[in-house]
């Protein structure tokens, strides 16, 4: 059973395989068998037919020849294994489903074990799950029951020896970051020039602080909320989220828009939704991971084990409600539909982005618009159809659902139009909930600043006004100059639109632009028929 092992301790091997709220009963965590087996960023790399997807192609067909020469393999060996590899790859990648597809959360596969099986019964899920240490499990979320239809078909199709290289490869291909250097550079030169674009690797000890933040993230974030984050920072962001959660509340109260059974059903859900600021109220305890001075990959791989471990010790348990997934030092933010919370960690929470110092136009433009997008996010395309527990359900009545995706269907309509780099367009059904989210964000930051600053006398400073300012500081946090390369790759794998487009995608949507600067009408930054859903 060596393969089960590695499956445990490396990823990417054939498939996914974890464990997730159940999308029926939010109070329960069920395992979840998902897609997966890639060594490239997206099923999409695989599928599409255009001259610079082919080439890429060809060059990871090479990369992966190279790495299996580093391993010891005869070059002419590892051609062949290379393009057996692609083979394999490409098969799973064809039966995946999009990342578009994957945003529908009605498309739910809840399976016992007996069905489990019969899905790929080359494989003996009975073993997997006992060598898993997960007990008796009687239920699985298969998300894509097609792919492990495919799975089956590699699996019975494919020699011993081509499941072995398969494996070899995707072993050394998770473990290469951590291994000599002519792992290290090999990947890189893949993985981030070819890739990213990226010119040089990042000295060691960045990448050594990125690493202790991704697998003992809380004993970091310990240290840097001790350092950096005073009640009263906390206190600020629970008031600025308040207000604007007061808000949004006011807004869905005068929605033309929207019915009265479901505007009481929104206003139920909005007010359900757990705020979550700085940190979690209980620290994650790792004093079972081992770290040794001397043994850099060992600690890598045992710190692997540990969350791969935590993660299946939560199937058949009660949700942890108090859980986060993202890291206190970590700069971003974000929603969870499953658990209905809104979460800021501490790292978003500093300065430029949030800067104590600062008057509140900046503030509210920049934090108080994230905190407005992550409310939003359970009102958008994906969010509004989870009710407020985090199960999956219809709560709109059929009027005001079609009112919803008219409404969605202008911001998918412009944003459709943007290009992210040569011919690529953005894919607007990719990114929907965040441009919709951003939009929303935006404008409840806006009625939160005026009502925090109603009956006050704001000066202009550095030649702006208070309104420029306010637009301004919202778009400090895009400032970005992103390689054609990776733009390209984002353009397949990020839910959300290149920064230029989340900023001056917004500004043609909000008249409090146009006014703010003066804008006249057939100017670029005006829209005859703009958008608006929250």
């Amino acid at each position: 059973m060596a393969e089960i092992h590695l499956r445990t301790e490396a990823n990417g091997m054939f498939f996914g395989f974890g464990s997730n709220q159940d999308y029926g009963d939010s109070a329960h965590v069920i395992a979840f068998a998902t897609a997966g087996g890639l060594g490239l960023p997206d099923r999409d790399y695989y599928t599409k037919s255009d001259p610079k997807s082919v080439e890429l192609r060809q060059l990871y067909i090479a990369h992966v020849r190279r790495m299996l020469e580093v391993l010891g393999d005869e070059p002419d060996a590892a051609q062949r294994e290379a393009v057996r590899i692609m083979a394999m790859e490409t098969a799973l990648a064809e039966a995946s489903r999009t990342r578009v597809e994957r945003r529908d959360p009605h498309k739910l596969y809840k399976v016992d074990l007996a069905h489990l099986q019969a899905l790929s019964p080359s494989f003996d899920w009975s073993v997997y799950i006992m060598e898993s240490a997960l007990g008796q499990q009687s239920t699985f979320n298969v998300t894509e029951p097609e792919f492990y239809k495919e799975l089956d078909n590699q699996l019975q199709g494919a020699s011993l020896d081509d499941i072995k290289n398969y494996l070899r490869w995707h072993t050394v291909h998770s473990a290469a970051p951590f291994l000599s250097p002519a792992f290290v550079d090999e990947d890189f030169d893949f993985f981030g020039k070819t890739l990213r674009g990226v010119p040089q690797l990042s000295p060691r000890w960045k990448r050594c602080v990125e690493l202790v933040d991704r697998q003992l993230g809380e004993a970091l974030g310990q240290e840097f909320v001790s350092r950096t984050f005073s009640p009263e920072m906390k206190q600020k962001a629970l008031t600025m989220t308040n207000q604007i959660e007061q808000a949004m509340a006011a807004d869905i109260e005068q929605l033309s828009w929207m019915g009265p059974e479901t505007k009481q059903n929104a206003l139920t859900k909005l007010h359900s939704i757990s705020n979550k600021i700085g940190y979690p109220d209980k620290w994650r305890d790792y004093s079972s991971v081992v770290i040794s001075r001397n043994d850099f990959a060992g600690n890598v791989e045992r710190a692997t084990v540990f969350e791969s471990k935590r993660k299946l010790n939560r199937i058949g348990k009660p949700v942890d409600r108090g859980e986060w997934r993202m890291t206190p030092p970590t700069v971003n933010a974000y929603y969870n539909p499953r658990m209905n919370d809104i979460n800021f960690p501490a790292g978003v929470l500093q300065p430029p982005l949030y800067d104590p110092k600062m008057d509140d136009a900046p503030n509210y433009g920049d934090t108080g618009g994230t905190i407005g997008h992550e409310l939003t996010h359970g009102f958008d395309d994906q969010g509004r159809r989870f009710d407020p527990q985090g199960n999956v359900k219809d709560w709109w009545t059929k009027q005001d659902s079609q009112n919803f995706e008219a409404r969605a269907q202008c911001v998918v309509d412009q944003y459709a139009q943007y290009v992210v780099v040569d011919d690529v367009k953005i894919n607007s059904k990719l990114t929907e909930g965040e441009d919709i989210a951003d939009l929303g964000g935006l404008i409840l930051a806006w009625m939160a600043w005026k009502e925090q600053t109603n009956n006050t006398h704001l000066e202009n400073r550095d030649g702006l006004t208070p309104e420029q300012r306010f637009f301004v500081g919202y778009a400090q946090w895009a400032c970005e100059n992103d390689r054609s390369e990776d733009l390209r790759m984002s353009a397949i794998t990020n839910p959300h639109s290149p920064g230029k487009y989340r900023v001056n995608g917004l500004m043609v949507n909000m008249p409090e632009f146009e006014k703010a600067f003066f804008c006249k009408a057939g100017q670029p930054m005006i829209k005859e028929n703009r958008c608006r859903i929250w």
